[in-house]
């Protein structure tokens, strides 16, 4: 996204729209999960040098939901998309390399004062922003979204949409689509 930000700026305007990776869970992790999101969060690592806190396996009875923490990014998301990017990282690296809990309320009630957040007025939005976080997650599953992260490229009138990258992908490869599609005179 830092990428895309640097080379394009104002000429390519980004919508953060949260897809809900693991929405909804209720069970608790099985040594199944661990190994499969295990396997993923390596592949990750070694694809993108993303840092992990493997200690995170060694939770007991774990709910992994993600809707919390993408309806923590939607709260802080409405300060504008610059907010919500800077959210969604902080979340990541909260939980894929320093461990925190962000399926926990107090959790992601800290990191949102981190952010400059005051801590009762997000917890109040964090409480009301179920309905606006499940438009996200729609949205994101009316256009086509099965991976994360997913990156589109469209101007949102007609609904019409071209997927520029499922899954992790170094820049080069995106920046030289979205010049492809921004020179195919494509408006955004």
């Amino acid at each position: 996204m830092a990428a895309i930000e640097a080379r394009f700026g104002a000429a390519l305007p980004i919508r953060l729209v949260l897809g809900g990776l693991r929405p909804a869970q209720t069970r608790p992790m099985r040594e199944q999960d661990r190994a499969e999101t295990r396997s993923h969060w390596e592949h990750v690592r070694d694809a993108s040098g993303q840092p992990f806190d493997f200690a995170f396996f060694s939770r007991e009875g774990f709910v992994y939901d993600t809707e919390p923490a993408a309806r923590a990014t939607v709260v802080m998301r409405r300060r504008g998309q610059e907010a919500g990017l800077a959210a969604l990282k902080r979340l990541h690296r909260a939980f894929y390399a320093e461990n925190r809990d962000v399926t926990d309320t107090q959790e992601l009630t800290a990191i949102a004062a981190e952010l400059g957040f005051d801590p009762e007025t997000f917890r109040a939005d964090f409480e009301n922003a179920v309905e606006e976080t499940r438009q996200d997650f729609a949205f994101s599953q009316g256009i086509g979204v099965r991976g994360f992260p997913t990156l589109v490229a469209g101007s949102g009138r007609d609904n019409r949409y071209a997927l520029v990258t499922n899954g992790y992908q170094p820049p080069q490869p995106i920046l030289g689509a979205l010049e492809s599609w921004m020179a195919a005179g494509c408006e955004v």
